[in-house]
């Protein structure tokens, strides 16, 4: 199973969406600041997450990193 995920900080200016396959080690991660790229905005929350079975639909609905990802995230997520 691959999740993609959307993480809010607990400021809630702050997002971040990411692929795993074991969403509670990732957040858990995230919030130790062992990831890079979220480690100066955490503590972090789940906001919500998809599962998919086939990795390959996961990352194409990695697009929410895109702009028009971002923008259909805030208004349907």
């Amino acid at each position: 199973m691959k999740y993609v995920y959307i993480l809010e900080s607990l400021d809630s200016l702050h997002f971040y969406v990411g692929i795993t396959d074991d969403l509670r080690a990732r957040l858990t991660k995230h919030n130790a600041g062992e990831v890079p790229h979220t480690s100066k905005y955490g503590p972090w929350r789940l906001k919500t997450y998809v599962a998919f079975s086939n990795e390959k639909q996961a990352v194409a609905f990695e697009y929410l990193k895109s702009a028009s990802g971002r923008a259909f995230a805030k208004k349907r997520l």
